[in-house]
This record gives structure tokens, sequence and C-alpha cells, in this order.
């Protein structure tokens, strides 16, 4: 389980190596994006709050990126945090997710990227339930749900 430590360390030292890494330029990925999916993902932009079609879904199965399919959080470990956007509290694997310190808007945060394709998902604090503490907070529009 990841912690805070955790995820502290991978932003300042290096994050967990991808199974396998996604580069296109952004005349690919808008062909393949809306422009909400590309302003969010791909130019680090959020969603209102309570705008985003996950925030009160809780369906079963795998939450994944939006840009490249791969799996980043499970159905299972999504909660409601109150906030106005998914919150998830692990990713699906430890080496799903990157971090970088994110000290915009005069606050220090953690921003989660995808590891595969480093697309903007959003930030992850540590103030989530018990027992990790971690609260990813995730644009919906950075997501895409695999009911399989």
């Amino acid at each position: 389980m990841l912690t805070w430590k955790d995820l502290i360390n991978f932003s300042v030292k290096g994050n967990p190596i991808p199974n396998f890494k996604i580069k296109k330029t952004d005349a690919h990925w808008r062909l393949n994006l809306t422009p909400e999916q590309f302003r969010i993902t791909r130019q680090k932009g959020t969603e209102r709050p309570n705008s985003g079609s996950f925030c009160s879904s809780y369906e079963d199965g795998k939450y994944n990126c939006v840009c490249c399919q791969a799996p980043l959080f499970d159905s299972t470990i999504k909660f409601n945090s109150g906030t106005g956007w998914p919150s998830f509290t692990q990713p699906i694997k430890e080496n799903a997710c990157k971090y970088e310190k994110d000290d915009s808007f005069g606050m220090v945060r953690i921003e989660v990227m995808c590891n595969t394709c480093d697309a903007h998902l959003g930030h992850v604090f540590p103030d989530g339930p018990e027992p990790s503490r971690l609260r990813y907070c995730i644009n919906s529009e950075s997501l895409m749900i695999d009911k399989d």
C-alpha cells in the first residue's frame, strides 16, 4: 500500500518504472480526445467541481486513462470525498501513476499523471480515509470505465 511518504519520495527521487511508455504529438492526441479531455489531460487543466460524469457514479469496473487506456484505479477503492471530483485511495498498481510536486496557486500539492502516457489526471492529498490516508482527486475527463 502506498503512503504519503512514498508519494513524496517518488515526486523528489523519481517515479516507479512503467510497464511501457506511449509518446504522441499534440496533433495526434487532439485526433483522439475531445477538446475538454485534451485541455485537462495534455494541458494540465481541471474540470469544475461536481461537473464530471464519475463524481457520483460507483459502477463496478476499472478506471482507465482516457488517452492510452492504461488501467489506473479500481472501483473497489473509489469513495465519496465530498470534494466534487472522483476520489480513490490507491492506484490499481504501484507503477500505474507518476507524481510531480506542484506548487502552483500558492499551495504545495502532488500532481498525479498516467505513468504510461504522462496524461494529467489530478492531484493526491494526505487527507483520505484509513488505512492509506490518501485521496487521489481525479478529473472525470481523464478517465474511462472498463466494466469487463
